[in-house]
């Protein structure tokens, strides 16, 4: 190898490893709420209980104005049984960042209890102020099931981290980087 070459390998070499500033800078949801639920399954009478429902989840960067990412779910009916979900969520900024806003949630639940059902879900999240969150959710699945439900709650991530409303009254000590 020529000195010319070695040079120019070595002047490559340290351009790209020299260190430069990364930002994984992710949106996250952490919510836990309760409402009513409307199930019916295979043939039988709707039933009404109460509900429980939690859900986690990562996205994008929370500086864009449309964040996409990834939601696990866990739903369940009192009395009856949990479904699990996993779901694609498209979701607007002032959402992520604690304030007015909404999500649109597509994805699938597996049901393993009584006659069992595999199926779609399609959910809206309306977001207030401090987390507050309403999810109301429809899903369809086999051996004739159907879904709904009116779920109110709070989203933690949005009412501590990712907050950017109520900083007059609740200072955030750890706001994400300003948009």
């Amino acid at each position: 190898m020529t000195r010319r070459r070695a040079m120019a390998l070595a002047g490559a070499m340290a351009v790209l490893g020299a260190p430069r500033v990364l930002r994984a800078d992710v949106s996250s949801w952490l919510f836990i709420g309760s409402g009513p639920s409307w199930l019916q399954r295979a043939s039988q009478n709707p039933e009404y209980q109460p509900s429980l429902q939690m859900e986690t989840g990562l996205g994008s960067s929370p500086r864009d104005l449309v964040v996409l990412g990834g939601l696990g779910r866990v739903h369940t009916h009192f009395g009856q049984g949990t479904d699990l979900g996993l779901l694609i969520r498209s979701a607007t900024r002032g959402l992520v960042h604690g304030d007015w806003g909404a999500a649109l949630d597509v994805g699938a639940y597996e049901r393993f209890w009584g006659v069992g059902s595999t199926g779609a879900l399609l959910s809206l999240s309306l977001g207030a102020p401090w987390g507050i969150t309403l999810s109301l959710t429809g899903g369809i699945g086999t051996n004739d099931s159907k879904t709904i439900s009116a779920v109110i709650g709070l989203d933690l991530a949005r009412a501590t981290i990712y907050r950017q409303s109520g900083e007059n009254w609740w200072e955030n000590p750890f706001p994400p980087e300003k948009r």
